[in-house]
């Protein structure tokens, strides 16, 4: 099974390939370069968190978290902005861990929750979310985990 980590800086080449995956399978067109990764990853202060999953030396899945805030009720909170597993490492427990990953940064950096997106057909990722102890919001693809 892959192991799950922080990403690091000689990771930028692996997580650049994974990141245009994502991009083409949504029919976009990626600009990503590892120079805005690296600015956005491994700045300082970082921008955005990062969780790898690595195989064999070889990148097989990421996720991408972005800090929010709910001033008004003192909650501040993770966004799991991607998640993206190759399609071959899907179905095997592996995207269940890199959820679980994600709330355990969120709960590093004293958040309160995490929240995530999905594409409203996309009814596998809801279930696993779902099962991982999200509760749906009014958005029928937005989902949110308290975490304290």
């Amino acid at each position: 099974m892959p192991r799950i980590r922080p990403l690091a800086a000689h990771d930028l080449p692996g997580l650049k390939a994974l990141v245009m995956a994502l991009a083409e399978h949504h029919g976009d067109v990626p600009r990503v370069s590892e120079d805005t990764l690296e600015r956005d990853f491994l700045g300082t202060p970082p921008w955005l968190y990062g969780l790898v999953a690595e195989h064999d030396l070889r990148l097989v899945a990421y996720a991408a978290l972005c800090p929010k805030a709910q001033l008004h009720f003192g909650e501040r909170g993770m966004d799991i902005h991607h998640l993206y597993i190759r399609p071959q490492w899907r179905g095997q427990g592996l995207g269940r861990r890199m959820i679980e990953g994600c709330v355990q940064k969120a709960v590093t950096l004293h958040c309160d929750y995490v929240t995530v997106s999905t594409t409203a057909d996309n009814k596998a990722a809801q279930g696993a979310y779902r099962a991982c102890g999200f509760v749906q919001l009014s958005d029928p693809a937005r989902f949110r985990r308290a975490i304290r």
